[in-house]
């Protein structure tokens, strides 16, 4: 693997633990794509630092599981944004 991969999987994996980011806030954050951070995460980091792998995971799946109900509040605040014109 490149090092500049390894680098930017280290970095991605230490900017979601610190700020309990989604994929999508730190893909835009490093200017590259969803699955670039994914792959980087479930696939590259394990094989570089297993136990940065691990903590960033629960991070990934605390999201996971609360992001149906970020979703509903940003709907939410659509309407009601979308009312009050």
């Amino acid at each position: 693997m490149k090092e500049y991969i390894e680098k930017r999987a280290l970095e991605i994996a230490e900017y979601i633990i610190c700020n309990n980011a989604t994929v999508r806030q730190t893909a835009g954050r490093f200017g590259v794509s969803k699955s670039t951070v994914h792959k980087d995460l479930v696939e590259r980091l394990p094989a570089i630092n297993r136990e940065l792998a691990c903590e960033a995971r629960r991070v990934l799946d605390v999201n996971k599981a609360e992001r149906h109900i970020r979703g509903g509040m940003a709907t939410k605040e659509k309407y009601l944004h979308y009312h009050n014109k």
